[in-house]
C-alpha cells in the first residue's frame, strides 16, 4: 500500500485534491466525476452499482513529467467500448498503471478476468476494451506511463495488459515502497532528478510485470521475458566494449538465432539497440548537471565506446549535433528554466 494513501483524507504530501464530492448536491455528484475522472483516464461508460449518493474524491500529482493520479470511491462500474475508444481516446501513446491501494476492484481486459485487492497492480491497455467494478468502498493509484517504455522491452501490451501482478511478489515490494517514497518526496526533487526517479520507478514497474510474466506459459510470454532479461542485462554492461549479439545470447542463456529472431518479431536488431541504449544513456548524462564535472572521452567510455572519434560520429549522425554542442545546449536550456 502507498504510504500516506491508506485512510480517506490523509494523502501524500505531494498530491493535491483535485475533485471531491464534498459540498457538491448529490445529484451533481456523479456528473461533475465523471467529468473530471475521464479527464484524468480516458472517456469511459461509467454508471453507479449503489442507491446511495454517489460520494468520491480524486488527488493528483505530477512528478518527473509523470501524472499520478488516487480515485478513492465505492460502487461504481466503469468501461471502456469501441465506441469510446475509436472517437474520444485521444491517450493512445500511454499505459495506465492501476494500483489498488485499499479494497478490491475486479477487472476484464484481453480475456483475463481478476479480483486485485490492496497490493496487487495491472496495466490497462488504452487501446483495447476494460471493464472495471468497485463493490465497496476502494483507493486506487494510476500512473499514466508512456506505452513505448514498456512496450520497448516487454512486447505488445497485449501480452501483459489485464495480467494481474501480486502485491507479494519481492520486485513488486520494492516498487511499491519506491513509489510511495516518491509521491512523500517527489515535490522537494529538483526537475533533473524527477525526471530520473521517475525512470527508476518504471523500470521496476518493469521488473515486476517480467517477474510475473514468467510465471506465464505461452511461448509469446517466456519469448517477452527473455527479451526484457537481455534488454536488461545490456543495461548493465553498456561499459563493456565486448558486449555483442554472441555474448548477449550467452549471458540471456538462448542461442545467439533463437535471439535474434525474438528481437526481430519486435521489429529490432540486437546490435541497433545496443547502440541506440549506449546513445541514449551518453545523451542523457550529457544533459544532466550531475555529469558535468566528466570529460567528454570519459563518458564515451563509461556507455561502452571504443574511442572518442567513434562516440562523437555515431552521436552526430543520431543527434545532428556533436557531443560538446548537444552538451552545450541542453546545459544552458536547463539553466533557462
Amino acid at each position: 500500500m502507498v504510504a500516506g494513501c491508506n485512510n480517506r483524507g490523509h494523502r501524500a504530501a505531494a498530491m493535491q485534491t483535485i475533485f471531491s464530492t464534498d459540498g457538491v448536491l448529490p445529484k451533481d455528484r456523479f456528473r461533475s466525476w465523471r467529468d473530471v475522472c475521464e479527464d484524468r483516464l480516458v472517456p469511459m461508460a461509467q454508471n453507479c452499482l449503489g442507491e446511495e449518493p454517489f460520494d468520491a474524491t480524486i488527488d493528483g500529482v505530477s512528478i518527473g513529467g509523470l501524472d499520478f493520479t488516487k480515485f478513492a470511491l465505492r460502487n461504481l462500474r466503469a468501461a471502456t467500448t469501441p465506441r469510446t475508444l475509436r472517437h474520444e481516446n485521444h491517450k493512445t501513446d500511454h499505459l495506465f498503471m492501476s494500483m489498488v491501494l485499499t479494497g478490491t476492484v475486479r477487472s476484464d481486459q484481453n480475456d483475463r478476468s481478476s479480483t486485485d485487492t490492496a497490493g496487487d497492480f495491472a496495466i490497462r491497455d488504452t487501446n483495447t476494451p476494460w471493464t472495471i467494478e468497485h463493490n465497496g468502498y476502494s483507493e486506487v493509484l494510476a500512473i499514466a506511463i508512456p506505452r513505448e517504455r514498456l512496450e520497448g522491452v516487454l512486447g505488445p501490451a497485449r501480452i501483459f495488459a489485464g495480467l494481474t501482478v501480486g502485491g507479494e511478489l519481492p520486485v513488486t515490494t520494492l516498487t511499491r515502497s519506491f513509489l510511495s517514497n516518491l509521491l512523500r518526496e517527489g515535490d522537494r526533487l529538483p526537475a533533473h532528478v524527477a525526471e530520473r526517479m521517475v525512470g527508476v520507478g518504471i523500470d521496476l514497474v518493469v521488473a515486476s510485470l517480467a517477474e510475473r510474466m514468467a510465471q506465464e506459459v505461452p511461448r509469446p510470454v517466456h519469448g517477452s521475458v527473455v527479451v526484457q532479461r537481455a534488454k536488461a542485462y545490456i543495461e548493465a554492461n553498456l561499459h563493456d566494449q565486448t558486449l555483442d549479439p554472441p555474448h548477449l545470447a550467452a549471458a540471456t542463456g538462448v542461442s545467439l538465432r533463437r535471439l535474434q529472431e525474438l528481437f526481430h518479431e519486435r521489429g529490432q536488431h540486437i546490435s541497433d539497440w545496443i547502440w541506440h541504449r549506449r546513445l541514449s544513456v551518453a545523451a542523457n548524462r550529457m544533459a544532466d548537471p550531475g555529469y558535468l564535472h566528466m570529460p567528454l572521452g570519459t563518458l564515451a567510455y563509461a556507455c561502452g565506446f571504443a574511442s572518442q572519434a567513434h562516440f562523437s560520429r555515431r552521436f552526430k549522425e543520431r543527434y545532428g549535433l556533436s557531443p560538446r554542442d548537444y552538451r552545450h545546449r541542453a546545459l544552458s536550456e536547463a539553466v533557462a528554466c
